[in-house]
């Protein structure tokens, strides 16, 4: 389907915003968790474990990062003695990552800042506009796991 001008300028600035706001919630992160000795990349994969453990693969899946950079995160959690890794059952090669008390009590420890924090970025923001905001992020998250951007590169690729 093709798509008009205008939806093209406004997907590249929907692009644009999403670059810049990431950037910045990953630095005032880094910010606000530099007193428990984590930084955002830490932050966000030890966050994930507090559904349970996971792999390595598995967590980089869930947050569309590359494995070695998520292996090298947990290296550094394991040890800071934020994270601990066991046998997995279902595949020997992959082991399973999970919290460790230390690492629980510091994610529990930062809960009440990072609610303030959102409390203040979300003060002006309606929820309608946050729930559509969600839809759009989670609509172009499926297009980009259906079909990578490599399949549209012309010329050659970058060595």
């Amino acid at each position: 389907m093709d798509s008009s001008a205008a939806d093209l300028d406004a997907l590249i600035e929907v692009t644009a915003e999403v670059f810049a706001v990431n950037g910045r919630l990953l630095r005032e992160g880094d910010g606000l968790t530099a007193h428990a000795g984590l930084t955002s990349a830490r932050w966000q994969v030890a966050g994930l474990l507090l559904e349970g453990p996971s792999t390595v693969a598995g967590l980089a899946r869930e947050r569309g990062l590359r494995r070695q950079a998520v292996q090298q995160t947990v290296e550094r959690l394991k040890a800071e003695r934020i994270v601990t890794t066991r046998p997995n059952p279902q595949d020997q090669r992959s082991p399973l990552v999970e919290l460790t008390a230390h690492g629980r009590q510091a994610l529990d420890d930062l809960r009440p800042l990072e609610r303030q924090w959102l409390e203040y970025l979300a003060e002006d923001v309606p929820v309608e506009d946050l729930r559509v905001a969600i839809g759009v992020l989670r609509r172009l998250r499926e297009k980009l796991d259906a079909r990578p951007a490599s399949e549209f590169a012309t010329g050659p690729r970058p060595a």
